[in-house]
C-alpha cells in the first residue's frame, strides 16, 4: 500500500523536502498491519551516498545544544544550530526505519534488513561519522493465545529489531561536535504485537531495579513491558543498553562524551524510558540527552519529577496536529492550580482528576517542547492523519520553523541531515 500527500494549491512537483519552494511527494511503503504509515521510504528514493555532514562547529558550546540549560534561548525563536542537530538526529531515526525488515512474507520480517558494518552506508549515512555497535531490539509482554494462529495470518514476532547504537569515530566529526557522540536511535510501532502494546495505557509503577523507590511513580503499561520484557532467546531492551552504555563508558569515559537518544513515535517513548534508566543505573554517566518526534506521553508527574531530579534532558518535537502526541490518557492540573476566585472550578477540576487518577490515567508531558505546525505548510495536506504523524512530516516542519510569532518560512536553508532524504 502506498501513500501519496501532494498539496492542492501548488502547480511544481519535487520528491524531496531540501528545497521547500518545491511541492513534495511523500512515498511510504507500507504493511497492512499499520494503522499508520511510517517513514520507509522506497527505494527508488533512498540516496546511499549522502554529503558530508556541513553542520556548522559546536566546540565548546556544544553542552548548550544538549540541553544543559533546557535550551534556554534556542527554541523561540530556533536557533540554526540547533536545528541542524535535531534534523541530523532525525536522519539516525531514518535510517532505523530503513533497515527494518516490514515485509510480514519475508523469513527475516521485524529484523534488521543489514550488518551492523554497513547499516548507516545503505540507509543514507555512508559519511556520517558514526559506527553501529549494536543491535537493539524490543520484546512484547503480551503473548496471544494459540487459537489466534488459526483465525488469522498476522505475524506474531515478540522480540523485533527495534534500533540500534552508533558511536562518532570520525576524528573530524568529533572536533566539530566537541565531544564523542554516541546515538541510541529507536524507531517507531511496527509489528502487530506492539500495537497491542501501545492500548496497554494505564500506568503502572516502575519495577524496583529502575531506581524510582516510589510506588507513586508510574509509567505507561505498555511502555515498560517493551523495555523489560525479555525471552530465552532475546535480552531485554534495558539489558542491551545498559549493556552497551556500560561498554561505550568505559571505553570512552576518560573523554568528553555524551549520550543522544532520539526515537519517533514508540521509538521517542523508549527514549525516554532508556534516558532515564540510564542517568539512574549510572553514577558516572556521561550527558543523557532525548531529541524526540511525535512522542506520545510516558508517565504521570512523579515519573517527570524523577525524570528532573536525574538530569535527563529532554526535547519534544511536537506537531500540534498530530494526535498521538496527546494520548494516552489526560492531562489534568491540580486544584490548587486554578484561581481563587473560581471556587466551582477547581471543585470540578479535583473531582475530575480523582476519578481520573483512580483509572491511572493522569499523565504528564515532560521535558522542553518545540510546538510545531502541519497547517502552517503549504506543501502538506491538511487533515492526514497519518502524515500529521509521519517522521518526514516533523523534518520538514522543523526545517521550515522560525518561530511561534513565524511558524513557517517559505524559503529555508538545505540541511544536511534532511538533504538525503
Amino acid at each position: 500500500m502506498t501513500l501519496s500527500v501532494t498539496p492542492t494549491s501548488q502547480p511544481n512537483t519535487s520528491t524531496s523536502f531540501s528545497k521547500p519552494n518545491f511541492n513534495p511527494t511523500f512515498s511510504h511503503a507500507t504493511t497492512p498491519t499499520l494503522p499508520f504509515n511510517k517513514s520507509q521510504l522506497a527505494w527508488d528514493r533512498l540516496r546511499t551516498d549522502s554529503l558530508e555532514c556541513n553542520s556548522p562547529r559546536l566546540g565548546h558550546k556544544w553542552t548548550q545544544y544538549q540541553g544543559i540549560n533546557h535550551w534556554e534561548g534556542l527554541l523561540d525563536p530556533l536557533d540554526d544550530n540547533l536545528r541542524a542537530e535535531i534534523l541530523r538526529y532525525g536522519h539516525f531515526v531514518e535510517s532505523a526505519y530503513r533497515a527494518f525488515d516490514f515485509d510480514t512474507n519475508s523469513q527475516t520480517y521485524a529484523t534488521c534488513r543489514f550488518p551492523e558494518a554497513s547499516l548507516l552506508a545503505q540507509t543514507g549515512m555512508r559519511k556520517s561519522g558514526y559506527r553501529v555497535t549494536r543491535n537493539l531490539h524490543a520484546t512484547c509482554g503480551v503473548q496471544l493465545p494459540n487459537w489466534v494462529s488459526s483465525v488469522s495470518q498476522l505475524p506474531r514476532a515478540r522480540s523485533s529489531w527495534i534500533g540500534y547504537v552508533a558511536v562518532c569515530e570520525d576524528e573530524k566529526e568529533i572536533k566539530r561536535l566537541g565531544r564523542r557522540d554516541v546515538v541510541i536511535a529507536l524507531r517507531g510501532t511496527a509489528t502487530c504485537l506492539e500495537w497491542l502494546e501501545n492500548l496497554r495505557v494505564t500506568l503502572t509503577k516502575l519495577p524496583n531495579h529502575m531506581g524510582c523507590g516510589s510506588d507513586d511513580c508510574m509509567v505507561e503499561n505498555g511502555f515498560l513491558s517493551l523495555y523489560v520484557s525479555k525471552t530465552s532467546a532475546c535480552p531485554s531492551l534495558q539489558d542491551m543498553v545498559r549493556e552497551e552504555v556500560a561498554r561505550v563508558i568505559q571505553s570512552y569515559g576518560h573523554e568528553p562524551l555524551s549520550i543522544s537518544i532520539t526515537g519517533h513515535s514508540l521509538g521517542a517513548a523508549l527514549a525516554i524510558l532508556s534516558a532515564y534508566d540510564i542517568t539512574s543505573t549510572f553514577k558516572n554517566s556521561p550527558m543523557v540527552s532525548v531529541v524526540s518526534f511525535g512522542g506520545p506521553r510516558v508517565g504521570n508527574d512523579k515519573f517527570r519529577a524523577q525524570l528532573e531530579k536525574s538530569g535527563t534532558r529532554i526535547l519534544r518535537i511536537v506537531n500540534s496536529d498530530d494526535v498521538i502526541t496527546k494520548v494516552p490518557g489526560l492531562v489534568v492540573p491540580d486544584a490548587d492550580m486554578a484561581c481563587s476566585g473560581h471556587v466551582h472550578v477547581a471543585g470540578l477540576q479535583s473531582w475530575f482528576r480523582k476519578v481520573v487518577q483512580d483509572m491511572q490515567l493522569v499523565y504528564a508531558d515532560v521535558g522542553q517542547e518545540l510546538r510545531v505546525s502541519s497547517r502552517e505548510s503549504a506543501y502538506l495536506k491538511k487533515g492526514d492523519v497519518a502524515t500529521c504523524h509521519d517522521l518526514k512530516t516533523y523534518l520538514h516542519l522543523v526545517n521550515g520553523f522560525v518561530s511561534s510569532s513565524c511558524p513557517y518560512m517559505s524559503k529555508t536553508t538545505q540541511y544536511q541531515a534532511e538533504a538525503s532524504l
